[in-house]
């Protein structure tokens, strides 16, 4: 099963861990049948949000909520189950700085 393993972290600690553990990390799981894709994100101030509201797009520069921490990347990975995606997201360095939410990947009905 897929789960999606968020990273926030506060914006003054956006490099807290260093690129390379993380880059180390993620290289780990390449060599796994465990992770799908990594990738950081830039700082939410680059963030727009979209939103589609009675056939009329709007567009907003920065994030679409304020929160104390901010979506800094993510890891898709391949887990057996829950237990095994926490073990997983327990290891993504940055956990150690902010925290990591894990959701499950939901399939569309077509």
């Amino acid at each position: 099963m897929k789960y999606l393993c968020l990273v926030y972290l506060e914006h003054d600690k956006l490099h807290a861990v260093r690129d390379t553990e993380c880059k180390a990390y993620g290289d780990g799981l390449r060599g796994t049948d465990v992770l799908v894709a990594a990738e950081a994100l830039q700082p939410v101030d680059t963030a727009t949000t979209v939103r589609l509201r009675n056939g009329k797009v709007s567009v907003t520069d920065g994030p679409f909520a304020e929160t104390k921490e901010q979506l800094a990347g993510f890891y898709l990975i391949e887990a057996r189950d829950l237990n095994d995606a926490i073990q997983i997201a327990s290891k993504i360095p940055p956990a150690r700085e902010g925290s990591i939410e894990v959701r499950p990947v939901r399939q569309l009905n077509a």
